[in-house]
Protein backbone atom coordinates (compact mmCIF):
# COMPACT_ATOMS: atom_id res chain seq x y z
CA UNK A 1 0.00 0.00 0.00
CA UNK A 2 1.26 3.69 -0.73
CA UNK A 3 3.30 4.61 2.54
CA UNK A 4 1.67 8.01 2.59
CA UNK A 5 -1.41 6.03 4.09
CA UNK A 6 0.04 4.68 6.75
CA UNK A 7 -0.40 5.67 10.22
CA UNK A 8 -4.13 5.09 10.97
CA UNK A 9 -4.90 5.00 7.42
CA UNK A 10 -8.78 5.59 7.48
CA UNK A 11 -8.01 8.63 9.59
CA UNK A 12 -5.15 10.67 7.34
CA UNK A 13 -7.64 10.08 4.28
CA UNK A 14 -10.45 10.81 6.08
CA UNK A 15 -9.12 14.23 7.45
CA UNK A 16 -7.97 14.82 3.79
CA UNK A 17 -10.73 13.74 1.88
CA UNK A 18 -13.57 15.09 4.12
CA UNK A 19 -13.84 18.42 2.70
CA UNK A 20 -16.42 20.13 -0.15
CA UNK A 21 -13.55 21.02 -1.79
CA UNK A 22 -12.03 17.78 -2.36
CA UNK A 23 -15.56 15.73 -3.03
CA UNK A 24 -13.94 15.43 -6.80
CA UNK A 25 -11.43 13.32 -6.12
CA UNK A 26 -13.92 11.15 -4.16
CA UNK A 27 -16.11 11.17 -6.93
CA UNK A 28 -13.35 10.43 -9.34
CA UNK A 29 -12.44 7.23 -7.41
CA UNK A 30 -16.19 6.05 -7.14
CA UNK A 31 -17.16 6.83 -10.83
CA UNK A 32 -13.85 4.67 -11.40
CA UNK A 33 -14.25 1.89 -10.02
CA UNK A 34 -18.00 1.23 -10.09
CA UNK A 35 -18.27 2.39 -13.31
CA UNK A 36 -21.63 5.40 -13.17
CA UNK A 37 -21.68 8.83 -13.77
CA UNK A 38 -22.88 10.81 -10.63
CA UNK A 39 -24.72 13.78 -11.27
CA UNK A 40 -24.21 15.32 -7.62
CA UNK A 41 -22.10 13.82 -4.62
CA UNK A 42 -21.72 15.55 -1.20
CA UNK A 43 -21.14 14.29 2.72
CA UNK A 44 -23.74 13.13 4.30
CA UNK A 45 -24.19 15.11 7.57
CA UNK A 46 -24.25 12.95 10.28
CA UNK A 47 -20.77 11.48 10.55
CA UNK A 48 -19.21 14.91 9.34
CA UNK A 49 -21.22 16.78 12.06
CA UNK A 50 -20.57 13.92 14.83
CA UNK A 51 -17.08 12.65 13.64
CA UNK A 52 -15.42 14.88 16.79
CA UNK A 53 -17.70 13.38 19.59
CA UNK A 54 -18.27 9.33 18.30
CA UNK A 55 -15.71 6.79 19.96
CA UNK A 56 -13.39 5.36 18.02
CA UNK A 57 -15.34 1.64 17.29
CA UNK A 58 -17.92 4.70 15.48
CA UNK A 59 -15.80 6.39 14.04
CA UNK A 60 -13.94 4.67 11.12
CA UNK A 61 -13.65 4.32 7.54
CA UNK A 62 -12.84 7.22 5.05
CA UNK A 63 -15.89 8.71 3.43
CA UNK A 64 -19.75 8.89 3.81
CA UNK A 65 -21.30 9.96 0.98
CA UNK A 66 -24.89 10.44 -0.75
CA UNK A 67 -24.77 10.84 -4.72
CA UNK A 68 -27.00 11.30 -7.17
CA UNK A 69 -26.51 8.88 -11.10
CA UNK A 70 -27.67 10.85 -13.57
CA UNK A 71 -30.60 8.58 -14.17
CA UNK A 72 -31.87 10.42 -10.55
CA UNK A 73 -31.36 7.38 -8.62
CA UNK A 74 -29.93 7.94 -4.98
CA UNK A 75 -27.32 5.86 -3.46
CA UNK A 76 -25.26 6.34 -0.45
CA UNK A 77 -21.49 5.46 -0.66
CA UNK A 78 -18.80 4.24 2.12
CA UNK A 79 -15.50 3.79 1.46
CA UNK A 80 -12.74 2.22 4.25
CA UNK A 81 -9.33 0.68 4.75
CA UNK A 82 -9.70 -2.45 6.28
CA UNK A 83 -6.77 -4.44 8.45
CA UNK A 84 -6.59 -6.90 10.81
CA UNK A 85 -8.95 -10.16 11.56
CA UNK A 86 -12.80 -10.73 11.11
CA UNK A 87 -12.55 -9.21 7.85
CA UNK A 88 -16.16 -9.86 6.74
CA UNK A 89 -17.25 -8.68 10.30
CA UNK A 90 -15.98 -5.65 9.80
CA UNK A 91 -17.18 -5.15 5.91
CA UNK A 92 -20.48 -5.25 7.61
CA UNK A 93 -20.52 -3.71 10.34
CA UNK A 94 -18.94 -0.65 8.48
CA UNK A 95 -22.01 -1.45 5.64
CA UNK A 96 -24.60 -1.26 8.74
CA UNK A 97 -22.80 1.79 10.53
CA UNK A 98 -23.62 4.00 6.91
CA UNK A 99 -26.78 2.12 5.84
CA UNK A 100 -28.53 2.80 9.01
CA UNK A 101 -27.41 6.28 9.82
CA UNK A 102 -30.07 7.77 7.35
CA UNK A 103 -32.31 7.69 10.39
CA UNK A 104 -30.15 10.31 11.67
CA UNK A 105 -30.42 12.74 8.65
CA UNK A 106 -33.13 15.53 9.09
CA UNK A 107 -33.78 16.77 5.39
CA UNK A 108 -36.59 14.53 4.45
CA UNK A 109 -34.20 12.18 2.31
CA UNK A 110 -35.87 8.81 1.24
CA UNK A 111 -34.08 5.94 3.16
CA UNK A 112 -31.96 4.54 -0.22
CA UNK A 113 -29.48 1.92 -1.23
CA UNK A 114 -26.14 1.67 0.16
CA UNK A 115 -22.70 0.30 -1.18
CA UNK A 116 -19.77 0.50 0.37
CA UNK A 117 -15.82 0.03 -1.24
CA UNK A 118 -13.36 -1.90 1.40
CA UNK A 119 -9.52 -1.97 0.38
CA UNK A 120 -7.65 -4.29 1.52
CA UNK A 121 -3.53 -4.40 1.57
CA UNK A 122 -3.97 -8.37 1.77
CA UNK A 123 -5.48 -11.13 -0.57
CA UNK A 124 -8.62 -12.04 1.08
CA UNK A 125 -10.72 -14.07 -1.38
CA UNK A 126 -9.93 -17.10 -3.50
CA UNK A 127 -10.59 -15.30 -6.73
CA UNK A 128 -7.44 -13.78 -8.64
CA UNK A 129 -9.38 -10.49 -9.59
CA UNK A 130 -8.02 -7.36 -7.85
CA UNK A 131 -11.53 -5.72 -7.97
CA UNK A 132 -14.55 -8.37 -6.88
CA UNK A 133 -18.35 -7.43 -5.75
CA UNK A 134 -19.90 -9.39 -2.75
CA UNK A 135 -24.10 -9.52 -3.07
CA UNK A 136 -26.31 -10.52 0.18
CA UNK A 137 -29.73 -11.50 -0.12
CA UNK A 138 -31.44 -9.20 2.13
CA UNK A 139 -35.19 -9.89 3.35
CA UNK A 140 -35.71 -5.91 4.94
CA UNK A 141 -33.90 -4.11 2.46
CA UNK A 142 -32.06 -4.11 -1.27
CA UNK A 143 -29.37 -6.65 -1.34
CA UNK A 144 -26.20 -5.98 0.30
CA UNK A 145 -23.80 -5.04 -1.71
CA UNK A 146 -19.69 -5.12 -0.62
CA UNK A 147 -16.95 -3.99 -3.20
CA UNK A 148 -13.20 -5.60 -2.26
CA UNK A 149 -10.29 -4.03 -3.77
CA UNK A 150 -7.35 -6.51 -2.91
CA UNK A 151 -4.09 -4.40 -3.35
CA UNK A 152 -1.63 -7.22 -3.86
CA UNK A 153 -3.59 -8.96 -6.60
CA UNK A 154 -2.79 -5.90 -8.69
CA UNK A 155 -0.48 -6.22 -11.36
CA UNK A 156 -0.56 -4.30 -14.73
CA UNK A 157 1.68 -5.17 -17.66
CA UNK A 158 1.77 -2.06 -19.99
CA UNK A 159 2.92 1.39 -17.89
CA UNK A 160 2.13 3.16 -21.37
CA UNK A 161 -1.47 2.13 -22.05
CA UNK A 162 -2.90 2.10 -18.22
CA UNK A 163 -6.56 2.87 -17.84
CA UNK A 164 -7.86 5.16 -15.20
CA UNK A 165 -8.85 2.78 -12.89
CA UNK A 166 -5.11 0.67 -13.22
CA UNK A 167 -3.71 4.27 -12.16
CA UNK A 168 -5.68 4.35 -9.43
CA UNK A 169 -4.62 0.99 -8.37
CA UNK A 170 -1.09 1.87 -9.23
CA UNK A 171 -1.28 5.24 -6.54
CA UNK A 172 -3.48 2.53 -3.80
CA UNK A 173 -0.45 0.20 -3.82
CA UNK A 174 2.39 2.42 -4.39
CA UNK A 175 5.00 0.01 -5.68
CA UNK A 176 6.09 2.04 -8.80
CA UNK A 177 7.04 5.66 -7.50
CA UNK A 178 9.23 5.91 -10.55
CA UNK A 179 6.18 5.27 -12.88
CA UNK A 180 3.68 8.08 -10.46
CA UNK A 181 4.88 11.40 -12.49
CA UNK A 182 3.40 9.54 -15.75
CA UNK A 183 -0.11 9.07 -13.84
CA UNK A 184 0.37 12.54 -12.40
CA UNK A 185 0.03 14.01 -16.07
CA UNK A 186 -2.38 12.30 -17.18
CA UNK A 187 -4.88 11.66 -14.02
CA UNK A 188 -4.93 15.19 -12.22
CA UNK A 189 -7.07 13.65 -9.34
CA UNK A 190 -4.74 11.34 -8.07
CA UNK A 191 -2.17 14.26 -8.59
CA UNK A 192 -4.42 16.58 -6.36
CA UNK A 193 -4.40 13.62 -4.00
CA UNK A 194 -0.81 13.20 -3.99
CA UNK A 195 -0.58 17.11 -3.11
CA UNK A 196 -2.84 16.96 -0.25
CA UNK A 197 -1.42 13.92 1.15
CA UNK A 198 2.72 15.73 0.88
CA UNK A 199 0.84 18.63 2.33
CA UNK A 200 -0.77 16.74 5.22
CA UNK A 201 2.55 15.09 6.11
CA UNK A 202 4.88 18.53 5.86
CA UNK A 203 2.30 20.42 7.98
CA UNK A 204 1.43 17.47 10.60
CA UNK A 205 2.85 17.63 14.24
CA UNK A 206 2.59 15.14 17.50
CA UNK A 207 -0.37 15.72 19.55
Amino acid sequence: MNRKFISKSNRVLRKILNSKDNLDILQDFIETFLEMEIKEIKLNPYLESKSNYLPSEENFGIADLRIKLENQEELNIGIQIIDGYYILNKMLLYYAQIHSNQLEYSDSRKFTKTITINILDFKYLKSDNYFSKITIPSKLENKIELYILELPKFKIKDYNNITKKEAWMCYLCGENNIFFSKVFQRFSKIKKLDNLLEKFWNNEVME
